[in-house]
């Protein structure tokens, strides 16, 4: 099984709903996303011969959709009152509605997912929320 990562990092804010704790409040985190993506064969021809994927391409995807959530706020969907919201745009927040809670376990999965849909063979994503804290998304292979 061949293997490559890339690493990008977005920076946002977010809270945990029905959380009793400190990340209940509003706080920002530097997160770092590493995706891996993996393949039995290389490419036979072309750009790629030889390759899994062109790092170039690789490394583009991976930084748009960190950029996508750089400097945003993100929020759980419902967990904001519709006023508050509107406060929120109108002052000119960035805001990136998401439907979960906006865990790192979480973002690692829904990152997957967008990596997957730009047609990336991803076998893993980690999300780093601090230097020491990261959460794993790979599909299970059973």
């Amino acid at each position: 099984m061949y293997e490559l990562s890339t690493e990008y990092w977005f920076d946002s804010a977010h809270f945990l709903t029905g959380y009793n704790g400190k990340c209940e409040n509003l706080h920002g985190h530097q997160w770092r996303v590493t995706a891996y993506v993996r393949s039995r064969e290389l490419g036979a021809s072309g750009t790629e011969r030889d390759m899994i994927v062109d790092f170039v391409a690789f490394k583009r995807i991976v930084r748009e959709e960190c950029d996508a959530l750089d400097h945003t706020f993100l929020v759980e969907e419902g967990s904001l009152k519709p006023a508050t919201l509107e406060a929120l745009e109108s002052e000119g927040f960035s805001l990136t509605i998401l439907p979960f809670r906006t865990t790192a376990e979480n973002l690692a999965h829904y990152l997957f997912d967008r990596l997957v849909a730009r047609g990336l063979p991803v076998g893993r994503v980690d999300c780093n929320e601090t230097p020491n804290n990261r959460a794993s998304y790979a599909p299970d292979q059973g």
